[in-house]
């Protein structure tokens, strides 16, 4: 989000995906209708990822130590790797134990299933096989009983829980082991199936300066611009929840007029968002290194193990990995739900800026713990069900016009869709592969990276 005054790669060597082994398997790629005429992109040119920026180039280099080259390449083989795990998901089916990524360039996928049986389809795929116990449904209704407990039981010294997938467990972070067991006992888990981290740690907000531009909430409070947005034919942009309520009046950077915080959701989530006036025109950047701006083009769920970078006006530009998805954590000012927990540092005043996987919006900072001088790590909003709860689009570099007129169970642009679900387009159903906000041009016949026909 800029004022409207304010002025606004390298390419990687893309991989191939190998044909779905039918063995043991619902379904397989073989099996698809033939696709529309004409070559169809790969991930990574639908994603952006075969044209990184200097600036996410960089940092990447900066913050995991790698090499230019190792740079791109790991950007193009995360979203290689995003199709193949959705392909992979639907697939298994209820035997899915969830997928993450391993190596210096995301070389390697590794699925998890409940089932030997699977273990071909799987390598057909060019990931690794992991067997395990329970599937990804049993390690979700798990942390459902641990969020339970924690409506029923101060979470003071247990701060932090999460699905831990590569582990094949929840996980709780406690100050202590007593608190832990306390806390694994209250939600009627076994305590052998629960890892326990015992850490003096405790997340905090991330509030006051800004990530990218500022701006300032009843003329006080200060806290930074996520991404871009537009309900209808307003303007505006996302921010975190716990930055103002409903109602509060907003100043940009310059302490010009801007806008009206419209909903704002915290504690619970922490998801807000602000229409602005016509002074004020949004765009598809996010700020990074001085005045250089990196340009969104989807809000594409990235894996576990890929690499996220984020924007802070405090910090500045950092890079790390995604560690765990669907965290929960209970600040002192309230329990959140939902969060993706990262190794990027933050330090107070970071608060609401954006983070990107490559050129795909993640979310907006949340919290934290530890500062960019010693390390520390992160927690962000999911932007995607931001975007669903407030019935907002995401601002773009590259947008087309939703269909009117379209039914729930229709495609259309400007939707979120969750990984596994169902859609028709053009009278020929589909299966959603990788969790995201429909573009205009990313139509199911055309980006088998995100679609699969069924």
């Amino acid at each position: 989000m800029v004022h409207r005054h304010a002025v606004t790669g390298r390419r990687a060597a893309l991989t191939a995906l190998g044909a779905l082994v039918a063995t043991g398997l619902p379904s397989a790629v073989a099996a698809e209708p033939a696709p529309p005429a004409g070559p169809l992109p790969s991930a990574a040119q639908t994603l952006g990822a075969d044209r990184p920026s200097a600036p996410v180039l960089r940092a990447l280099e900066r913050d995991l130590g790698l090499t230019p080259a190792q740079a791109s390449l790991r950007l193009v083989n995360e979203a290689e790797a995003g199709t193949r795990a959705g392909r992979l998901r639907n697939a298994l089916g209820n035997r899915f134990a969830g997928a993450w990524l391993r190596g210096t360039t995301a070389q390697e996928l590794v699925v998890a299933t409940t089932s030997t049986a699977d273990v071909p389809a799987i390598k057909a795929q060019g990931a690794k096989a992991a067997v395990v116990k329970k599937t990804l449904r049993d390690l979700q209704a798990a942390k459902k009983k641990l969020d339970g407990a924690a409506a029923r039981a101060n979470t003071r010294d247990t701060p932090l829980w999460y699905v831990d997938i590569p582990a094949n467990r929840v996980a709780v972070e406690a100050r202590s082991k007593a608190a832990a067991a306390a806390f694994v006992k209250a939600a009627g888990l076994d305590a052998k199936s629960v890892g326990v981290k015992v850490t003096a740690d405790r997340p905090r907000l991330m509030a006051d300066v800004t990530g990218g531009d500022a701006y300032y909430i009843d003329g006080s409070a200060r806290c930074s611009i996520g991404f871009s947005v537009t309900k209808g034919a307003q303007q505006g942009f996302a921010s975190a929840g716990h930055c103002g309520k409903k109602g509060a009046t907003t100043t940009g950077f310059n302490k010009a007029e801007q806008g009206t915080l419209q909903a704002s959701t915290f504690p619970g989530k922490d998801m807000s968002w602000v229409a602005v006036n016509d002074q004020w025109t949004t765009t598809p950047n996010v700020k990074v290194e001085g005045e250089q701006k990196v340009q969104v083009t989807g809000s594409v769920q990235a894996l576990v193990g890929a690499a996220v970078c984020r924007s802070g006006a405090t910090s500045g530009w950092h890079c790390g990995k995604i560690e765990h998805h669907d965290a929960s954590v209970s600040y002192a000012e309230g329990r959140v739900d939902g969060l993706t927990r990262t190794t990027v540092c933050a330090e107070p005043g970071d608060s609401g800026g954006p983070y990107v996987a490559g050129v795909q919006a993640q979310g907006v900072t949340s919290g934290g713990t530890g500062d960019c001088k010693s390390g520390g790590t992160t927690l962000y909003q999911p932007v995607n069900p931001l975007l669903s709860d407030f019935g907002l689009t995401l601002k773009t570099a590259a947008e087309a016009a939703a269909p009117q007129g379209s039914v729930a169970r229709t495609w259309a642009a400007g939707r979120v869709y969750e990984a596994g679900v169902t859609v028709s387009h053009a009278g020929v159903r589909y299966r959603c592969l990788q969790t995201h906000q429909a573009q205009g041009g990313w139509a199911p016949t055309r980006t088998p990276a995100l679609w699969q026909r069924v």
